[in-house]
């Protein structure tokens, strides 16, 4: 069950995580039964990197998974689904042996019991992952994982909201009259592709465009022009 912080808390700290500029990993480990938490941009296209950890155990774990390019925060990027290890010294080796033989190689082996890895998506868009690990092996519940999964996706607009702060990501002089109508006319259709908010589909917009290389009037053309669709292809 949620410790310390009640679940409804957690997702108010997250939800204006970008504006304080406060941790998106620290509501993970305040209603969840863990010890540590990361969150990590995984995709390429997006910059890899370690956003934030709670502690040097986390952030080593996914320095680790980041070198060797297998563990659990991998595996959920790419199934879009939690993996949950509750027994890791058990079922690490068969899972990740690379991965398992560094961790327990390292002094931090003798702290790491469990752990779980929650996907960060939005739309068609594959960003990375957020990494938790418990001191004893034991896994989460149904509710937890409903709770860790709600997290998740709120962290996953966070850190687009990080990432591409509050630049446009357009041309310098900005776009033209005709652009700037494709562009609404884009938002708006991604708005209905995946019922999110106009804000929203504007930052996913953007997203796409800063992890492709190109302009936000090119991406939303092909928006427009139905040669890409937010819900259904899938980037990385």
């Amino acid at each position: 069950m949620p410790k310390n912080k009640s679940f409804r808390e957690a997702k108010r700290e997250l939800l204006y995580a970008h504006e304080r500029n406060t941790s998106l990993c620290a509501p993970f480990v305040s209603v969840l039964p863990v010890a540590g938490a990361a969150v990590s941009i995984l995709a390429s296209t997006a910059g890899q990197s370690t956003i934030c950890s709670t502690n040097e155990t986390a952030s080593r774990l996914d320095e680790m998974q980041f070198d060797l390019g297998e563990g659990p925060c991998w595996d959920a990027m790419g199934s879009r689904m939690p993996v949950l290890t509750p027994d890791f010294r058990l079922d690490g080796a068969s899972s990740w042996p690379l991965f398992s033989h560094a961790v327990f190689d390292d002094e931090l082996g003798s702290s790491v019991s469990a752990l779980f890895a929650f996907p960060l998506y939005v739309g068609s868009l594959d960003i990375g992952a957020i990494d938790l690990y418990s001191l004893t092996r034991d896994t989460l519940d149904r509710e937890e994982i409903e709770f860790a999964t709600e997290l998740a996706s709120i962290t996953s607009w966070q850190v687009l909201r990080r990432v591409l702060g509050d630049a446009a990501t357009d041309d310098a002089e900005g776009p033209s009259t005709f652009n700037r109508s494709e562009v609404h006319q884009a938002t708006g259709m991604i708005l209905a592709q995946l019922d999110v908010t106009v804000e929203e589909a504007s930052l996913l917009l953007r997203a796409h465009a800063y992890a492709s290389g190109r302009t936000v009037a090119e991406v939303a053309n092909d928006v427009v022009e139905r040669r890409l669709n937010f819900a259904t292809d899938r980037e990385r």
